[in-house]
This record gives structure tokens, sequence and C-alpha cells, in this order.
């Protein structure tokens, strides 16, 4: 395969947010090797990604061409601003992997050439395998694309930390807002994808976990009626799809896309749409301007010459929590680095408020979620009133005495 894309980018300004404490955590023995062909003052981080395929012509939310790039390359100019001080280069080392080109591949590529810190926006199953491929070899890998719970739990890895909410995360942040509003009666409507289901098994335990009921649950079974521009809506089937169903809110579960954006305004009774479309759980928006991010929406346009996505700012926090720790610790070693970021000295300034940490058990980035609809933010979770022994942001997703993740000693 071609050797990665190789940037240096020059320092920028960088505006920080709070920051937070976590609890410590085991964590795989980091290599202390790194090639020769890197210099010591340099640190490499690689970027591994699959490029989206290019979109329709008039599908207004085409997933951009950089998205998650743009925002590591905006997180390499930040650690290098602060780098000047420490006198520490950061490196990012891009892989786009087209066709059928292998991330296991270009992970032992990258992890050869020294580089001990990567950013990986693959499916679970490709992570799991870029992850065990590389066990032992001291690489911290980053996830900012894979949202499985099964990541944080069994199928849990030590060398592996979580910068996306997990989808627990997510359904517990919804979860939270409504029982806030007090709509206690959902109508869960499921695809017919995997991931589907698996967004719909985490939200029926977050309506266990927050008292809520699900009064019915259907599957869609009309195609993807959102995608389809020449439905004609007085004779779709799926204009009487809710007839009959006593409900406060439907949660659709569609990851892809495909139909979720049809249910809302075409209920038989006026109720709100939430879920994967709709009323959604993300972690990032151009509507949210608090707490600093303002300005960092406003670098990230300029820049990019458009506007953060998710995973731009999952792939932005992933850099910078390798540029972080190396400046809490004056020192870019993998070896200090690696154990430091489940370290209860750890925290991550990220625009979000409060502070940013990986939680010991399961290396899960813990953070609030803005609950947003498609024009203006909402709430943030966890909400008022949601509390915890050791933070509010516990609140969210899978807590130690729950979890299924066993690292090893």
């Amino acid at each position: 395969m071609p050797s990665p894309a190789r940037l240096l980018l020059a320092p920028l300004a960088l505006s920080l947010g709070l920051c937070g404490l976590a609890p410590a955590s085991a964590q795989e023995p980091a290599s202390p090797a790194v090639a020769p062909s890197i210099p010591p003052s340099e640190t490499h981080i690689g970027l591994i990604y699959r490029p989206e395929p290019a979109p329709s012509s008039y599908d207004a939310e085409a997933v951009p061409e950089d998205e998650g790039v743009a925002g590591a390359r905006m997180a390499v100019k930040d650690n290098n601003n602060t780098g000047r001080f420490t006198k520490q280069t950061y490196v990012l080392d891009e892989v786009a992997l087209d066709g059928d080109k292998d991330g296991v591949a270009a992970a032992r590529d990258l992890a050869g050439r020294g580089i001990r810190y990567l950013v990986v926006a693959l499916p679970a199953a490709e992570l799991l395998a870029i992850a065990d491929a590389l066990k032992g070899q001291g690489v911290t890998i980053f996830n900012i694309a894979a949202p499985d719970d099964r990541l944080r739990g069994a199928d849990c890895r030590a060398n592996v930390f979580h910068v996306l909410p997990s989808r627990a995360m997510q359904t517990d942040a919804l979860a939270q807002f409504f029982t806030l509003m007090r709509w206690r009666k959902m109508f869960l409507i499921v695809g017919p994808r995997e991931n589907d289901r698996l967004y719909a098994d985490a939200f029926k335990t977050s309506a266990k976990k927050f008292n809520l009921k699900i009064n019915a649950e259907k599957p869609w079974t009309f195609g993807p009626l959102a995608k389809a521009r020449g439905d004609t809506p007085t004779r779709s089937e799926a204009m009487v799809f809710t007839r009959g169903l006593d409900y406060d809110i439907a949660v659709v579960a569609d990851e892809a896309g495909d139909w979720g954006d049809y249910v809302p305004f075409r209920t038989v009774d006026p109720r709100p749409v939430a879920g994967t479309q709709g009323l959604i759980a993300t972690t990032w928006h151009p509507m949210l301007e608090t707490w600093g991010a303002a300005q960092a929406q406003n670098r990230f346009r300029r820049q990019s010459g458009r506007l953060m996505r998710p995973l731009d700012y999952q792939a932005w926090a992933a850099v910078r929590s390798v540029g972080e720790a190396a400046t809490q610790k004056k020192t870019a070693d993998p070896a200090v680095l690696a154990p430091y970021f489940a370290d209860p000295a750890f925290s991550l300034p990220a625009y979000k408020g409060v502070s940013l940490s990986y939680r010991p058990w399961d290396h899960q980035l813990r953070q609030p979620i803005i609950v947003v609809q498609p024009k203006a933010m909402v709430s943030v979770a966890p909400e008022q009133g949601f509390t915890h022994q050791r933070t509010p942001l516990d609140t969210l997703g899978i807590d130690l005495p729950e979890t299924t993740c066993k690292f090893p000693d």
C-alpha cells in the first residue's frame, strides 16, 4: 500500500476549556522503542480512515470528503502551538483506506515506523482486528467512530481508548431529557439493519434505567423513504403506521439515515420524534457556542471552509489527548503517556464546560452529551438532578458495577 501522507502543521492559538480528573486504570505496557527514522523531538500520530463514497448531488447533508481528517489536522496545529514550549513537534500521518485496503496492514505499517498513537475511524470489527494485531507493541489506539457497547464491555481492549460516546451514553442522554420533560411513554421504531437493532437494545436498557415505558415497538418495513425523493406521502402506508398507539414520543433507530427523517410530521397524532433522527444526542453541533466552543467553531471554519461535524470533534479530541498528556507530563515518551491517559491526573480541555477524562474500567471518555435538533441546541446531558458518587458524567453509559470489561492484569 502507498506510504501514508505526512502532514506537519503550523502552530495556531488554542482556547482551552475547563479541566477534570479521572480514576487510574491498568493499561497495556507501552514499548519505549521508537523507530530511528522519527526524530526524538517529533511525535507522530497516525490517522486511519475509510473515505466516504461520493454523495448524490441532491444530498444537502452529504458527508465531506475530509470528515474527521479536518478535525485531526486542527488538533495537530493546536498541539504544535503548545509544543513550542515543550520543544515538541507533532506530525499527522494520514492513511485513507481506498477500495479494499486492509486496516490491519496500515496499522502495522505505521507501528513499524515507530508511531505509537493511532486514531482509528473504522467499524468495530476492524478496530478490534487492529487492536489485537498491535497488542503488546506499546501502541495506543483511539476509537473515534465505533459506538458499539461491546467494545466497552466483553470485547474491550486495554490498548484502546474510546473518544466518541457509546450507544448506551447516547440513549441515556435522551432518556434523561425525556425524564426531565416527563415524557414517559415511548413508541420505538426499529430499522432492518444490525446497527439499528443495537441502538434499539441500548435504548431499551436506558428506558429501564430511567423508568420509561416502551408502550409499543414496531419494525420499519417501508424501505428507505427518507431517500426516496419521488414518494407520495398521501399514498404511503407509513402515514398510518402510528395509528391507535398511546405514546408521548417516537424513538427511531436508523443509524444509516435511510428512513428516520421521514417520520417527523407524518405521525397520525402530533408527537415529537427522537433517536437517530429528529432530536438526537451527539458530541458536537454547529449550534454549540458556550464554554469557548464558538472560538473552536470559527477556527475550524476558517481552516476547513465548512462547519465542524461530530467526527471532526472526535478526531480533534483524540489528537488533543496526546498533546495534552504530553504537556501535563512534560514529555512525549510513549512509555510515560500510554498509562497516563486513564490516570487521575489526566484531564482534557475540550469546550464542554466540565472535566473530560477516560474511565478506568472501559477507557471511555466521560463527557457531556448535547441534545439537539437540526437547527438548535435543546439541552445538555447529564441533566440537572442526576447525581453520582464520582461525577454526574458517570450517569451516562455503563457504570463500574455493571461493566463486563476485564482488562488483563
